[in-house]
């Protein structure tokens, strides 16, 4: 009988569902674990929420409760039914990574959770019942460094010398013009330089993306600035361990994954003032931090850094380093731990 259920509703893999499947990959080596809803690179195959629930009728051998770990608002609505409404001896934990304040659903909904865990001191300044800060951390086995980055670039069939992408959903939120922008003035001065749009866009966006397609076709770049669409996420650590800079320009991030999966990769970061990225660079050892809304500073710091093959290989290094020693899934699934073991221990 699982003693912890992690929920994932999303049928898309989005960041939320990565840095999930990162630490449950880590909690089924000491939980009996049951994934809900839909499924998860590396990890056991989802049962449905009905399951879920009946499993969780009686309280699991040598535990008091099952935890139902949750992230999202639908996945906390599925919890507090369970608990509240049938009565389920469950006890609910959610990840809160947003820096922001939550409208007012959301706000109800958190407020009812018997445990929040904030992924940045920030994030926790907006949410109830923090019971600990504890950042995402990346899967460092399933992400690691290419023995030979020009070897693994060429795999990947793009074309040119090196790559720089920006990964993650296409529209203004997430800076994906800003990425353009940049490229279209960095480009032009680096050859053999490829960049690539690695995401989709929704309907809505559909506009937005087809803009920025015209502005480089314009430009005369549709052959270096590609739009490949979405990665699988099984694909993406080999593209990962290929590229030589990720730049990731949002105009809003709760967290951002992207620039922490190239770091274990062993491949340094140009990003905006957003997010974690601050806390990333490591005062710039690992990534360069540019403002919001500066397309041409970010490619001013790719440029620098692209053209310093010495620099660009110490930040390789270093990237690889901080992201094992710190925000490993590793250390993830142990700071989540200590969050279950106090509902445990509390009854």
């Amino acid at each position: 009988m699982p003693e912890l259920f992690v929920t994932n509703f999303n049928r898309n893999f989005t960041g939320v569902s990565a840095t999930a499947a990162n630490v449950i990959r880590q909690q089924v080596q000491t939980h009996d674990l049951a994934l809900v809803g839909r499924p998860l690179p590396g990890c056991p195959d989802p049962i449905p929420v009905a399951r879920a629930r009946a499993l969780s009728r009686q309280a699991p051998p040598g535990r008091p409760f099952a935890i139902w770990h949750v992230r999202r608002n639908t996945e906390m609505r599925a919890a507090i039914w369970a608990r509240d409404v049938l009565r389920l001896p469950i006890r609910i934990v959610f990840t809160s990574a947003a820096q922001r304040r939550h409208s007012a659903l959301p706000r109800w909904l958190i407020s009812r959770m018997d445990a929040v865990i904030a992924t940045t001191e920030a994030a926790a300044g907006f949410v109830p019942h923090v019971r600990a800060v504890v950042p995402h951390g990346v899967d460092t086995d399933l992400f690691s460094p290419a023995g030979d980055r020009a070897a693994a670039w060429a795999a990947q069939g793009f074309g040119g010398t090196l790559g720089i992408a920006t990964i993650g959903r296409i529209r203004p939120e997430k800076g994906t013009d800003l990425f353009v922008e940049a490229m279209l003035r960095l480009l032009p001065e680096l050859p053999g330089a490829v960049a690539l749009v690695l995401g989709r866009a929704a309907r809505e966006h559909q506009g937005f993306l087809s803009g920025l397609k015209a502005r480089v076709a314009a430009a005369g770049l549709s052959d270096r600035i590609l739009f490949p669409g979405e990665v699988p996420a099984a694909d993406l650590p080999a593209l990962m361990r290929g590229l030589s800079l990720v730049m990731q320009l949002p105009r809003y991030e709760g967290y951002g994954m992207a620039p922490l999966e190239g770091m274990a990769s062993g491949v340094p970061f140009v990003a905006s003032a957003a997010g974690f990225y601050r806390t990333f660079s490591a005062q710039g050892r690992t990534g360069i931090v540019v403002p919001q809304e500066a397309a041409d500073e970010a490619a001013q710091a790719a440029r620098a850094l692209l053209s310093d093959p010495d620099r660009h290989s110490a930040m390789s290094l270093s990237a690889r380093e901080i992201a094992e020693a710190d925000f490993s899934a590793r250390t993830e699934a142990a700071g989540i731990e200590a969050v279950y073991q106090a509902l445990w221990s509390a009854g």
